[in-house]
């Protein structure tokens, strides 16, 4: 682990440094605070950094307190280093955001001791990190295909149409499908259909543009937000995606199976605005014409179809329902 020796005394800072290096830490030193504080912005920053409460510049409190007041999301645990020793003077050392305190002549026993217990500190909360981070990835990703799932797909596309109306931009969505994916299922088995899921989703998300959003619907469809695109841009985006996944021959456990998808196009232009419930209503009667119209191919959506309140309209037959979201709950299609 690295570690920042900041003192400005030469004897104290080699000290440190051969002390530090016996026990195995990668030394970083600085002779002042203005240095300390360069140091301690890069990414790659030491985690643990013993400070000289007085030296030129900025000085160990107020290096302190400027450290905590960054906010930055990687702590660094900071021991401080000086020979004041009254009681106040560690009860001011330690309010401005020091993590421990020792007073100069140091003990190098005393020393090792405190900053083996730093090191247990970053240890614990880097794997509340990385405990946070997992739960981040259970809530918000699809587990099956590694796609954002169908609320956070639904979240990115709430926030896109916020930002496409400030920007004074438009905002498509793609709704697809796996073409005869119950027939898959039934003549493979499940597993199989798995594979065949993941290689979509897969050719999906390495076609889309860095800045679009793919997400897992439900079942075998998967919803794609793209920003910043008319509708003859997202008509060529989707059609993209078709090619991919239509090219690509998953390799499954029971031989090569190739794989087409359809596509529903819904845009939100700048002359006629429209809310995520409508776009995904409008995507997916898109994608309704363009199973009737043989698969394997692209619909743009009418947003005409809005004015009609029966899932006729939408290729179903019957009402349909939504949830308690305010979105469109999708049946089962029959590939």
């Amino acid at each position: 682990m690295r570690v920042l020796i900041a003192d400005d005394d030469l004897v104290t800072r080699r000290l440190l440094t051969a002390a530090l290096t016996k026990w195995g830490y990668e030394v970083t030193p600085a002779d002042n605070g203005d240095e300390a504080w360069q140091v301690l912005q890069a990414v790659d920053a030491p985690r643990l950094a013993i400070l000289d409460w007085m030296m030129p510049g900025m000085n160990g409190v107020d290096l302190c307190r400027k450290l905590r007041g960054r906010g930055a999301d990687q702590y660094t645990y900071i021991l401080l280093l000086t020979g004041k020793s009254t009681k106040q003077d560690v009860i001011d050392g330690l309010d401005s955001g020091a993590d421990d305190y020792l007073t100069k002549p140091f003990d190098t026993q005393e020393l090792k001791v405190r900053l083996r217990t730093g090191q247990r500190l970053l240890d614990l909360m880097s794997q509340l990190v990385a405990a946070r981070e997992d739960l981040r990835v259970q809530a918000t990703c699809d587990s099956l295909t590694g796609l954002l799932n169908r609320s956070a797909i639904i979240d990115t596309l709430t926030r896109e149409l916020i930002r496409a109306e400030r920007e004074a931009m438009p905002l498509a969505v793609v709704m697809a499908d796996i073409d005869h994916f119950k027939q898959i299922n039934d003549t493979h088995g499940h597993p199989v259909g798995d594979v065949v899921l993941r290689a979509a989703a897969q050719s999906l998300r390495a076609t889309v543009r860095p800045y679009d959003s793919v997400g897992r619907y439900g079942g075998e469809e998967f919803l794609v937000v793209v920003p910043g695109c008319s509708v003859n841009c997202a008509a060529g985006q989707a059609d993209r995606l078709r090619a991919a996944v239509m090219q690509q021959p998953v390799d499954t456990p029971g031989g090569l199976i190739r794989s087409t998808m359809s596509f529903g196009v819904a845009v939100c232009t700048l002359e006629r605005r429209i809310n995520a419930v409508d776009l995904i209503r409008i995507a997916d009667a898109a994608l309704y014409r363009a199973k009737r119209a043989g698969r394997n191919c692209v619909e743009l959506g009418n947003p005409s179809e809005l004015g009609r309140d029966t899932a006729i309209a939408l290729g179903r037959s019957t009402t349909l329902p939504l949830p308690s979201s305010g979105l469109p709950r999708l049946e089962a299609r029959c590939g």
